[in-house]
């Protein structure tokens, strides 16, 4: 049994002729170097709270120190009412755009 081995260590396969010219192979090479061209129109939409931590991570968000201070000392002094519905609310929310039903 006769086999030829290529440069890359695999035995070549006898080729059966079918009838056509001897260009099947290279028609098949030229077939498969055409580009493979996918839907020009994808697009990405991003939720508010995605476009938040981006902003956040690139260092780019702004906080109203005011706010801040105002709800800080409304805490200390005992003031602040949390309102836990719409905490509960919010929590839903962000549930759902993470993808959680």
């Amino acid at each position: 049994m006769n086999t030829t081995i290529t440069s890359n260590g695999l035995p070549v396969l006898p080729q059966t002729q079918s009838g056509q010219s001897g260009g099947s192979t290279q028609d098949a090479t030229a077939a498969s170097a055409k580009p493979v061209t996918g839907p020009a129109n994808d697009s990405v939409k991003l939720t508010d709270s995605a476009r938040a931590l981006t902003q956040a991570a690139q260092g780019g968000s702004e906080v109203d120190q005011q706010k801040v201070d105002k709800i800080r000392q409304s805490i200390a002094d005992g003031s602040y009412k949390p309102n836990p519905a719409n905490i509960a609310d919010k929590l839903i929310s962000l549930n759902t755009q993470l993808g959680g039903k």
